[in-house]
């Protein structure tokens, strides 16, 4: 079963690293279709890639639910997983940005990158203990569910906020 969790959770890297990086691209090769914007970059915000971890590891977590769903901890596990990879990404980049100054394309991607690894390494380690409460799974299900809507709503109407602002174009969201 370990080894089974642990191939599980390295495809799920895999998955989201290349899912992740082809939503970057996705929105300006539909044409900028708006319904391809609310799941994929439409700028080069912050929250734009926040939004390409979320909804691969959501998509791989549907996927792996049917073959995992049975554990009773999996939406927790899977919650805790998305959250400390979602949070992980602003705090490097910003950490970064301020010590460094402006951080290069190279340095954005390997945010990405180690947001993703963080995540399903947190996965690994939860799965593997085996002893996360997990009293509402649903909650954890309904939350995961929210997360993705406001990344959707967000990409038509973000907050004027800087981690929502493009900052090569100055910005915000769909232009409607």
């Amino acid at each position: 079963m370990r080894r089974r969790l642990f191939w599980w959770e390295a495809g799920g890297f895999a998955a989201v690293a290349v899912l992740g990086t082809l939503l970057h691209f996705t929105y300006d090769w539909s044409g900028k279709n708006p319904v391809v914007g609310a799941f994929s970059a439409v700028n080069e915000s912050t929250w734009e890639h926040m939004k390409l971890l979320f909804f691969p590891m959501f998509v791989f977590a549907l996927v792996q639910s049917r073959f995992f769903g049975e554990r009773p901890d999996f939406w927790c596990v899977k919650l805790a997983g998305s959250a400390a990879g979602l949070a992980l990404i602003p705090v490097l980049f910003y950490t970064y940005n301020g010590a460094i100054g402006k951080s290069p394309g190279a340095v954005n991607i390997a945010i990405f990158f180690a947001a993703a690894a963080a995540s399903f390494l947190l996965e690994c380690a939860l799965f593997k203990k085996g002893n996360v409460k997990c009293r509402l799974p649903y909650l954890a299900f309904a939350l995961l569910c929210l997360i993705g809507v406001l990344f959707a709503v967000f990409a038509f109407a973000p907050p004027r906020l800087p981690l929502f602002e493009g900052p090569i174009t100055g910005t915000y969201g769909i232009p409607l």
